[in-house]
């Protein structure tokens, strides 16, 4: 009475496939991190010279690092939605981390991009 016929397939990855996508993982963690370190490094450094530095007024002292935090945190949030949305549709974690972490790559290489524009045209 209970059994209506139908087989229930459950669709299991390869190993293939799995390290597939760890090495994805990898490898764009690593790539969006090596990009992320260059705003964090000038982040750090602006900050240290605009509160040590005596000629540069309160606005400055506080916007510039707030703008250079903002360009190194973003990547980071924007990857965390996209993760948890691709974790709320009911798939496995390292599934779900994949498009977070390219994610986090094409948003590391649009803030580095956009930090190289800041010193281009910051003179």
């Amino acid at each position: 009475m209970g059994y209506s016929g139908i087989a229930e397939v459950r669709w299991e990855r390869t190993r293939a496939e799995r390290l597939t996508e760890g090495l994805t993982v990898a490898l764009a963690s690593v790539l969006s991190f090596g990009l992320m370190a260059g705003p964090a490094v000038v982040w750090g450094t602006t900050s240290w010279h605009l509160v040590t530095d005596t000629g540069s007024s309160a606005f400055s002292r506080l916007l510039a690092p707030v703008i250079f935090l903002a360009l190194v945190v973003l990547p980071l949030v924007l990857a965390r939605v996209v993760f948890r949305l691709g974790r709320r549709k009911g798939r496995e974690r390292l599934t779900a981390a994949v498009p977070a972490v390219l994610t986090l790559l094409g948003a590391s290489a649009v803030t580095f991009a956009a930090l190289c524009l800041i010193f281009v045209y910051a003179d």
